[in-house]
């Protein structure tokens, strides 16, 4: 399979979650990334476990966001060191870097610096707060700007505090909208030989995943409240217990809203001036949601499931990962991967090129294993 970045040298100085998602998601689609780790046991996600890989040292968090990268080692405060990530980005398209806020510019190595020397070079720099403001160098982990950046506020019940979400999101979609960046500062390239600064940060992340709150906010003066797992401005639009399991229901419009009704055995529901339209719906939901969960517990999750479907209502098992992991779309989707050599099982790519879902090449490496490969070419 030809990968659509196959040719393209990146080079990836970081750690944690959102520099190196960047680098695996360049690499998996057939970029050259080339790993620069610290000599005192690389990057410090290697040690993020349980569960480790077959070695027991390696987490499988590592494995999995360091697959198909050739890995270097370099002491970034030695001046000879610095030199030889010069010599690497003679040959690079992109260098992306989260090191803490003000170390590259400490070292020398800040984008302006890096531009001056290597001017057609992608320079890509992964923040915590953004490349301005009085917060430019403070650092930030994931969970911090949830709550920082106003996401925790409307997430969860309103009777309970702020909830954190599970998954890392603000240190995935950063390390997404850097790839957009800088696959976006390439085509730009292309047009004017020269290179470019892509900045993103874990704060605008945050926020733009709260836009439409932020913009309601700007417009009204009112600030959002939690919904638990309800839509502010579509009902229904949430979680309800059934007799034995839960379920998720998403009735998104009135056409909708009516076949709901009939499904729930409710069908004067679609036509009272109370529910019939969405707004009326949002106005009178403290009144609206208790009447459907009464409805929804007098039958099973698999009963309302099949009536909900059998006429084109939005609706879902509410699964935990053991059971999508064993459900046939999983499976059709064929996003599992094995990684050469050490075995292991990861998420791949969620993107597919004419059909064909690119596999990784390399497992991940060991601190340092291709510097001997990648400098001994270098020149000096």
């Amino acid at each position: 399979m030809t990968l659509p970045l196959e040719g393209l040298v990146v080079i990836e100085v970081g750690q944690a979650l959102a520099g190196p998602l960047a680098g695996v998601m360049l690499a998996d689609m057939g970029a050259d990334v080339i790993k620069v780790e610290k000599p005192e046991g690389g990057d410090d996600a290697r040690a993020w476990g349980p569960p480790f890989g077959p070695d027991g040292e390696t987490s499988l968090y590592f494995h999995s966001q360091n697959r198909n990268k050739r890995s270097v080692t370099l002491d970034l405060k030695s001046p000879a060191d610095i030199e030889a990530l010069h010599r690497l980005c003679e040959g690079a398209d992109i260098l992306i870097q989260n090191l803490r806020p003000g170390v590259v510019d400490e070292i020398g190595i800040g984008p302006e610096a890096m531009l001056a020397r290597h001017p057609r070079l992608i320079y890509c720099s992964v923040w915590a707060f953004g490349y301005q403001g009085p917060l430019r160098l403070k650092p930030g982990f994931d969970p911090l700007l949830q709550a920082y950046g106003g996401m925790m506020s409307v997430t969860g019940r309103p009777e309970d505090p702020p909830t954190f979400c599970g998954a890392s999101i603000n240190d995935k979609a950063t390390g997404m909208f850097c790839t957009i960046g800088a696959l976006a500062a390439l085509r730009q390239r292309d047009r004017t030989g020269r290179g470019c600064i892509v900045d993103t940060s874990l704060f605008e992340t945050a926020v733009h995943w709260v836009e439409g709150q932020v913009n309601n906010h700007l417009a009204t003066g009112d600030v959002p409240k939690r919904h638990g797992t309800g839509g502010a401005v579509i009902v229904p639009y949430q979680v309800f217990e059934t007799a034995d399991r839960p379920i998720c229901l998403a009735a998104g419009n009135d056409r909708l809203w009516v076949r709901c009704a009939r499904a729930l055995g409710r069908p004067e529901w679609g036509t009272d001036p109370r529910f019939a339209v969405g707004r009326q719906r949002v106005a009178n939901k403290a009144e609206l949601i208790p009447m459907i969960a009464e409805v929804l517990r007098g039958n099973t999750r698999a009963h309302w499931l099949a009536a909900l479907e059998a006429v084109g209502v939005p609706c879902s098992p509410v699964n935990d990962i053991g059971e999508v992991v064993a459900t046939e779309q999983f499976a059709a989707v064929d996003l599992i991967q094995t990684l050469p050599e050490s075995g292991v099982q990861v998420v791949g790519l969620p993107i597919s090129f004419d059909r064909q879902r690119p596999r990784s090449a390399r497992p991940a490496p060991s601190p340092g294993q291709h510097t001997a490969e990648v400098l001994g070419g270098l020149k000096g």
